[in-house]
């Protein structure tokens, strides 16, 4: 399979502020009215960036670490309902090497995005069971049928719900001994309901919606990572570590976006009292830098990670997911410090800063949430610091 055979767009890293303008043009609208951003994901498309995850033996550009991370800075610079979309379909396909997809199923997708654009995503959290980064299992179930599964259950806040082409369904089988793995469900296939549930304060435009999933029939070999009932099923937090720092980016991106309407605000905001712009006061000047130096070290942090998994490093679990909560608190303080500096005028709709706070404010939601990712970075530093017996 070969890139000149799929035809898949060339990633334009290069394109990367182009993207960002287009998406920063049609951010507002969606936010505005909950709308789907079909427009915005085409644009993500012919630039080759929700491909350019795709693995150089199955025929893409193979991007690494850290050009994932600068799309999806950039992406969320520009809209995070799109980035996040968007991230969850270069995920998968980044990591198809090390959690590889049946082949004749992945050529399919493949195909799919050499035509247009191809959305993809985990179909995980329960109304019942919630996250299952706090442990768990799903009530969701995938029973045998004479050619494959059926699956059924109820998902919620499945990203980009009413645009994905495939769902990544966590099930639980219906077998003698139970198992527990990832359906692969075509989006047109019949059973799929998108309900829309999704009414947030930020990415409203994500269309995180819930799903239900009555008796939908699949292929037998339309699963991943089947496994027992046991330890082995439960999320890791701390194996998933770098994909969250990936994430992390898109906030970081919207932080910055912030960041430039504080600026813009304070280079044309002269009150006549002053005569000049505020951005000449000392007030100003010194949350500018509170401002970047938050910022520029979630930079640091974001991009050290990927640049040691570009090198080939191995980055500790604990490590990873502790830049990720640093990087959280940082970019949501920023935005919280630009939004206290403009007062009034940050908390219109008219001003973008309103809009980059209220979407900021979903970078800590992502599982693992806080506590449980510092829960998890304790256990793991404290039992290696146990003292050994004999």
């Amino acid at each position: 399979m070969t890139a000149a055979a799929l035809e898949l767009p060339e990633p334009a890293l290069d394109r990367l502020p182009e993207v960002t303008a287009a998406l920063a043009a049609t951010a507002p609208v969606h936010d505005r009215d909950g709308s789907f951003p079909h427009e915005a994901i085409r644009v993500v498309y012919e630039a080759g960036l929700l491909t350019a995850g795709v693995p150089r033996e199955f025929g893409g550009a193979g991007a690494g670490p850290t050009d994932l991370a600068r799309i999806l800075l950039a992406l969320g610079r520009g809209d995070p309902s799109v980035a996040l979309i968007a991230a969850m379909t270069l995920l998968p396909h980044a990591f198809q090497s090390r959690r590889p997809w049946p082949p004749e199923l992945y050529g399919r997708v493949l195909a799919e995005s050499a035509r247009r654009p191809t959305l993809l995503n985990n179909a995980r959290v329960e109304p019942e069971l919630g996250s299952p980064a706090r442990g768990g299992l799903p009530a969701t179930t995938a029973r045998r049928t004479a050619h494959g599964w059926a699956v059924s259950g109820r998902k919620r806040f499945v990203t980009g719900a009413e645009g994905l082409s495939w769902f990544l369904v966590w099930a639980t089988t219906d077998e003698p001994v139970p198992r527990v793995g990832t359906f692969v469900l075509p989006a047109d296939a019949p059973g799929i309901e998108v309900v829309r549930t999704w009414r947030q304060l930020g990415l409203r435009a994500s269309g995180s919606h819930d799903v239900v999933f009555t008796g939908v029939e699949i292929p037998e070999d339309h699963v991943l990572d089947l496994t027992e009932h046991g330890p082995k099923a439960q999320q890791d937090n701390l194996a998933a570590g770098s994909v969250h720092v990936l994430l992390s980016a898109v906030y970081l991106g919207v932080a910055r976006a912030a960041q430039d309407s504080v600026h813009r605000f304070a280079h044309t905001r002269v009150p006549a009292n002053l005569g000049r712009p505020v951005a000449s006061t000392e007030r100003f000047r010194q949350a500018a830098g509170e401002i970047e130096a938050l910022l520029s070290t979630a930079e640091q942090l974001v991009f050290g990670v990927t640049g040691r998994l570009d090198r080939g490093e191995a980055v500790p679990g604990p490590e990873a997911l502790a830049a990720k909560v640093v990087v959280v608190r940082h970019v949501t303080a920023a935005v919280e410090s630009g939004l206290r500096l403009l007062g009034n005028p940050g908390l219109s709709q008219d001003n973008p800063l309103e809009r980059h706070f209220r979407d900021i404010q979903s970078a800590g939601v992502h599982a693992p949430q806080e506590d449980t990712a510092l829960h998890a970075i304790g256990s793991a530093v404290l039992a290696a610091s146990a003292p050994r017996e004999g």
